[in-house]
Order: C-alpha cells, then structure tokens, then sequence
C-alpha cells in the first residue's frame, strides 16, 4: 500500500483560523438612580405638616375660620391671634404711661384685634382767629399738626411698649375742639367668601360707580352698616367688653 501524506497548504477557503475566547469577565456598573431626599416630617403625620405653626385647622372646623370655636380666643379667632385684653387695663396703663398735659382730658381708647388707636385731645388756639368756621377749623387742624411734629419721638416710645406688653398696633390721632384727625392706621386684610347674591349687591355697586371695585364696595357697605347701626354696634360691642373681661380673669392654660 501506498501511504498518502498530506501536505501543509493555505486553509480552507470557508473555514476560519481558531482563535481562543477569553474568560467572561465582571459586568459592567450599572449607574445608580438619584433618588429625592425626603424631608423629615412633623410628629403627626404627614397632614401634620401642613398645617404645623400655621394655627389655622380646616375651614368651618374652628381654628380661625368659619364658625367654629377657633382656639382660646372664642369664636372665630385664630390660634395666631392676640389674646384678649381688658380695656380697663389698658385705659389705665395709658393714662399712667401718657405724660400729664396729655390726659387733662381722658383720651378717647379704640381697642379690637389688631389695633389700639389712641385720640389725645390738645387745647384750642387762644389767640382770636375771627368769626369764621373756615378759619376756626383751620387754626384747629394747624395745632393738631403741631401736636403730631412735636410729640412724635415720645409716641413712638409709647407704642413700642404698649405693643409689646398687649401685642397691639398703636395708633394714633388727636381731637381740638370739633376737629378730629388720626394719623397712620392700621389697614388689616380681611378675607371673606361670599355667594351669588351677595357679590351681585356688591357688582351693582361697581357698575352704578359707587365703588370702583369690590373691594372697595365691599368697604363702603361696612362704613353704610356702621352709619345706619350704630347705636346697635354700639350696645354689642359693651356686651363683648364684658364678655372678654370675665375671659381675662380665666385661668390661663399652658
């Protein structure tokens, strides 16, 4: 027999070289999510949180609003509001901390939850200013301004601790004879939601030009009320004076 030997030559036309695989390795990172940092939350809950230092609960469930009992200051009143204060005390701190030619006559005290408003009364002009109103009024508003100019710096004393000791804005005004001006009051926000009839009595308003927005339609019928219902607001308001007084004498809680 014939042996054949097979001769090295070029390699197949359809068979490719071997070439080695390596070991699979580690895979890759994967990138890692950003996640949001969550605030720590209020003892409570979470509706804690909301509504935590705003002293405010939901409407018409007391806590400022709607009609239910809203905090120790009685109906209506927010935790936030100022405590009440007995007018007697604060008639009687003004007239001790109030210099001596200014309480020759009693000054007239406003109180409510914001504002103290003060009205001094200063003397009438002695020199003669003649016969006419007009010019009585006049000499009148000039002495209120002079009183403003020079008693500013010691009003200013006087309400900053009048301020911190009932947690009151002071204001202030002054009254010479028939003539009566305040000086810079306090305007206070009041919100208020009112239905279809009554911010239709409101747009009539505006349309007749009685008021150039609701607002201030909703300002003019206040002061219309107050006109036409004083004596009545004037009889309420004594029945709360006596009511926040038993209040103060309260024990006080916490």
């Amino acid at each position: 027999m014939h042996s054949r030997t097979r001769s090295a030559g070029p390699p197949h036309p359809w068979r490719a070289p071997c070439v080695p695989i390596p070991p699979p390795g580690p895979p890759p990172p994967r990138p890692r999510a950003r996640r949001a940092r969550r605030r720590p939350l209020p003892p409570g809950g979470p509706f804690a949180a909301a509504f935590a230092g705003a002293g405010r609960g939901f409407p018409g469930r007391g806590g400022g609003r709607g009609r239910g009992p809203g905090g120790p200051g009685g109906r209506g009143r927010g935790a936030d509001a100022p405590p009440p204060v007995d007018r007697a005390e604060v008639a009687g701190w003004f007239t001790g901390r109030l210099p001596d030619d200014w309480t020759a006559v009693a000054p007239e005290l406003t109180v409510d939850r914001d504002e103290i408003t003060v009205v001094v009364t200063v003397p009438e002009p002695t020199a003669e200013v003649g016969t006419e109103p007009a010019a009585a009024d006049a000499a009148r508003s000039g002495r209120i301004a002079r009183f403003r100019e020079d008693t500013r710096a010691r009003r200013v004393e006087v309400a900053e601790a009048a301020q911190e000791r009932f947690g009151r804005t002071v204001s202030w005004g002054a009254r010479c004879g028939d003539v009566t001006e305040l000086f810079t009051t306090v305007s206070a926000p009041v919100m208020t939601r009112l239905r279809q009839s009554e911010r239709l009595v409101l747009d009539t308003l505006v349309d007749a030009g009685v008021a150039r927005s609701r607002s201030d339609a909703l300002v003019w019928s206040v002061r219309l009320v107050g006109q036409h219902a004083d004596e009545w607001l004037t009889q309420l308001r004594e029945a709360m004076q006596s009511v926040e007084e038993v209040r103060a004498q309260g024990p006080k809680l916490g």
